[in-house]
């Protein structure tokens, strides 16, 4: 699934596995015969559309829809690559796109987004992790396949298309022009959030985004002085990726022990990945942030974390999948993208359409701060109060009530966020005492 028209993304979601590995050995083959009768009725009904359909069609046309509705029907990630899309796929690795940046897959024959992707144009547009795309332009999705959506989705930077989205909670469609763009994305951003709290998020699992998420923690480190006290690792909306990028995230934090294992028909599927000695925050606290948009290798990491106790989940049910994906060329130009296997956290569990539960559950809500009352009155009200003794702090009082803005700020715009945040500082508080 381009990342831009919301494909490219998707081969890598569930970890790709190397095609060695799965043709390191073959399965058994059933002896078995084909299914003459079968054939005999595809035969029939290749020779009426070729006959009776009331434009000509080529052979290659028809043998073509049929290998894509055979993958296609298989499971929403199974499909064929024509020669478009399997250099499409290829060039997604480069990590530069071109289309809209969202996520997508299928649900009772609609379009719906896992997640956009930051700072892409859909993301810019308001599009939002669980709409559900019913129009592209004046075209409806019902029934369309999800490779002629994306198709649509698709363009040339700097065109436009237009998204009409049903919302959970609005009572009419959601209209979205959009304008179609490049989009060159790095997958770490970093701050801090109060001294001695860092922050991380990743928009989605590369090739490096494990070297890139290291490197902005020692930066973390460098502008606070010292080691971090706890540190966010922000996952929500990532729709997943590489599955080796997803390993060395959730190796840097864990000091040994399973992180993932696969599991397909093929004995050469079954997989093990372990962490190697050495946690990148020495035991310091870690709170991981996932919602409904956190897929595939982001549930990878928040599994293996939670499984081995190393950090506290926090959010909402994450999205569910957890199959892996091989793409298997046919030739230089044609592939297939093939489901091989099923990956578990190191306690076995299958995140296949159930997700990961968080520790804590967070709604999804927005706070504001409601305005001092009048009526509200203090010690420092009351007329001949005692003066505190410390109070000509100037500096410690101007430091508050900066910090005071600071939280405040947060609070409005990010409450999940917060809420991690004042996990870490109590945390922080009790491991002194």
């Amino acid at each position: 699934m381009n990342r831009g028209a919301s494909w490219l993304v998707l081969w890598m979601v569930a970890g790709l596995l190397p095609l060695s590995a799965l043709l390191a050995k073959e399965p058994p083959v059933e002896e078995k015969g084909l299914p003459l009768k079968e054939l005999r009725i595809f035969a029939e009904i290749f020779g009426r559309v070729q006959q009776d359909y009331v434009e000509p069609v080529t052979d290659r046309e028809l043998l073509d829809h049929a290998i894509r509705g055979m993958l296609e029907g298989l499971d929403p990630h199974s499909a064929f690559l024509d020669e478009k899309h399997f250099k499409e796929l290829q060039e997604g690795t480069s990590g530069e796109f071109g289309g809209l940046g969202i996520e997508v897959g299928m649900e009772n024959g609609f379009i719906k987004v896992i997640s956009p992707i930051d700072d892409t144009p859909a993301q810019k547009a308001g599009i939002k992790a669980g709409d559900l795309i019913i129009r592209l332009d004046e075209k409806p999705v019902r029934d369309m396949s999800l490779s002629e959506a994306i198709k649509i989705m698709r363009g040339k930077p700097g065109t436009s298309i237009t998204l009409t989205v049903q919302r959970e909670g609005e009572h009419k469609p959601l209209v979205f022009k959009i304008v179609r763009a490049v989009i060159k994305q790095g997958s770490v951003k970093s701050r801090m959030l109060a001294p001695g709290f860092g922050y991380v998020r990743l928009t989605q699992f590369q090739a490096p985004t494990a070297e890139d998420m290291l490197a902005a923690i020692r930066k973390l480190e460098k502008e606070n002085g010292a080691p971090l006290k706890g540190m966010v690792l922000d996952l929500r909306n990532n729709p997943g990726g590489v599955l080796q990028g997803a390993v060395a995230v959730s190796d840097a934090f864990l000091e040994d022990g399973l992180v993932v294992y696969t599991q397909g028909r093929a004995e050469s599927s079954a997989l093990k990945f372990h962490a190697r000695p050495g946690d990148v925050l020495n035991s310091a606290p870690l709170v991981v942030l996932v919602n409904e948009g956190s897929a595939s290798a982001s549930e990878i990491v928040a599994g293996a974390l939670q499984d081995h106790k190393r950090a506290v989940i926090m959010g909402r049910t994450t999205f569910g999948k957890g199959s892996v994906q091989t793409i298997i060329p046919i030739s230089s130009k044609i592939a297939i993208k093939l489901t091989t296997a099923r990956y578990y956290t190191p306690n076995g569990r299958s995140i296949q359409a159930e997700g990961i539960q968080p520790d804590i559950e967070l709604s999804k809500v927005k706070l504001k701060e409601l305005k001092k009352s009048l009526l509200q009155v203090k010690e420092a009200d009351l007329a001949d109060h005692l003066a505190n003794p410390h109070s000509g702090d100037k500096t410690r009082k101007g430091e508050k009530a900066n910090d005071g803005k600071k939280k405040k700020k947060l609070l409005e715009e990010d409450y999940e966020l917060n809420e991690a945040l004042n996990l870490l500082k109590g945390i922080a508080i009790f491991s002194k005492r």
